[in-house]
């Protein structure tokens, strides 16, 4: 989740992504994404310490071949294939049997855990993994297991691009963040990210719609949209992971970095006793009871609500800007889709264009990877130009790697309109890291929002319960690890 662990986009299969009627990408932001989501608790068992090295693939080393992966070897691949296909790591695979004469067997599934769970058990588990999805195995329950492997050789092997420099060099500042586990990098989260509020540029102008810059606005947009038969706000109802977007990005922008912060770091009054916490959750709820919602969206799975938001029975649905990938093929070609950010509340200590961003969709090799060197090489690869555009071409967003898109790649409107949103946001970013770093926390706090959507609790109800998941996380002498300044 983002997450996402992501996600989150559970997303459903899309063969690949096309390159028609795409816009132009602006100029030197490597932007966008999608995160990783997290909705099943994973249990993992099985050794490994996370550092062993398996040399039985390794051949001569050199600067253009820093882990001596050898030619003839195979690699196993296992890619989730949801929002953004598989058809970019077909890409990447082709291009490394050429350069690197190393053949793949790919995998592409949206059943990460039920395909990989019994191979890490077995201590048989590929030897790359893209482990997204709604069936994503957990990276804090992979790497208390010891089943994954520090990332820290890759990231400090020389760049493909400028053998001078390492790989870590040539990241956007901060996305690293989301794959560290008790300081360790253990997952690459590829993909730039941004969540925030959607909308149809073309619906929002047959109505005579502004976008909404304070939360008073958003509900009068949305009232206005119910009186002409028109759903206000749609969420993703089966997977609260989506209204969280709302909820948590309304805490952080009421409260600040501070109020995000707390949460991270299971503050006693994360949520109860924290003013950002209860305005948020609140202002959700008004939603809710005003009859706001879009009908039924509340018992419908992402596609199903991001499909009906799509046929106009919605002014805005909350995503993360995998969204347009997701959707192409239910989006009419007028939709002209649009990211903005939350909607303030009064006396909000962050700006308007401040934007939850960062990056998503967990990559990891597994500490038993029969082909360590091949691996590790794969995932160097992954970090130069010539691999970050390939995924653009075919995955319509940017990676976290810095100006890593050859400038004559077009995005579609969608994805256009989120690097906008990044260019205005400047550093006014920001990024929860607790569905990384405590899952069981995060599924606590979605299953609570999944009640308060449904009026079974109150928001005082919801803020006890996110508490209770936050003390709980806290009692955990692991947790005292993981902190954020």
């Amino acid at each position: 989740m983002g997450s996402t662990s992501a996600e989150h986009h559970d997303a459903e299969s899309s063969e690949g992504v096309g390159r028609r009627d795409l816009i132009k990408r602006s100029a030197a932001l490597g932007l966008i994404s999608v995160p990783t989501m997290s909705f099943l608790s994973a249990c993992a068992s099985g050794g490994g310490d996370g550092d062993n090295d398996n040399n039985s693939n390794e051949g001569k080393t050199s600067k253009s071949n820093p882990f001596g992966a050898e030619k003839g070897g195979k690699l196993d691949v296992v890619i989730f294939k949801g929002g953004y296909g598989d058809d970019y790591a077909k890409a990447w695979e082709s291009d490394f049997q050429k350069k690197a004469g190393i053949t793949s067997t790919h995998t592409g599934t949206q059943e990460i855990t039920g395909k990989l769970q019994p191979r890490f058990n077995a201590g048989n588990p590929p030897d790359i993994v893209d482990d997204s999805g709604a069936q994503q195995i957990k990276i804090d329950v992979l790497y208390k297991n010891g089943q994954l492997l520090d990332l820290a050789p890759v990231l400090d092997a020389p760049s493909v691009d400028d053998p001078s420099k390492k790989v870590r060099d040539m990241i956007i500042p901060g996305t690293l963040d989301a794959g560290m586990q008790e300081g360790k990098i253990v997952a690459l989260n590829y993909i730039y990210t941004v969540w925030g509020l959607w909308y149809s540029g073309k619906l929002f102008k047959e109505k005579g719609w502004e976008e909404p810059k304070t939360w008073a606005d958003f509900l009068t947009v949305c009232q206005d949209a119910k009186k002409q038969g028109i759903g206000g706000l749609a969420h993703q109802g089966k997977y609260p992971y989506y209204i969280n977007v709302a909820i948590m990005d309304l805490i952080a922008k009421t409260g600040g970095l501070d109020a995000m912060k707390a949460i991270d770091n299971l503050d006693p009054k994360a949520f109860v006793g924290s003013d950002a916490a209860q305005a948020g959750v609140e202002a959700i709820y008004e939603v809710v009871e005003k009859g706001l919602l879009m009908p039924g969206t509340n018992g419908l799975t992402h596609t199903e609500s991001q499909t009906r938001w799509n046929q106009y029975k919605a002014a805005f649905i909350t995503c993360g800007s995998w969204l347009e990938n997701e959707q192409l093929k239910q989006t009419p070609a007028d939709f002209d889709m649009k990211f903005m950010p939350m909607p303030l509340l009064p006396d909000s200590k962050l700006p308007f264009e401040a934007i939850r961003a960062g990056s998503g969709e967990p990559f990891i090799i597994p500490a038993k990877a029969k082909n360590l060197p091949g691996a590790k090489e794969f995932m160097r690869r992954m970090l130069s130009k010539e691999w970050s555009t390939l995924f653009a071409k075919e995955a319509n967003s940017l990676t976290i790697l810095k100006d890593g898109v050859d400038p004559g790649v077009k995005l579609r409107p969608g994805t256009q309109s989120t690097v906008e949103a990044s260019k205005a946001a400047g550093d006014n970013t920001f990024r929860y890291l607790y569905p990384e770093w405590y899952s069981e926390m995060d599924v606590a706090i979605q299953n609570a929002s999944n009640e308060l959507m449904a009026k079974r609790i109150q928001p005082k109800e919801w803020l006890k319960r996110a508490q209770a998941a936050v003390d709980k996380a806290a009692k955990d002498p692991a947790s005292k690890k993981n902190h954020r300044d």
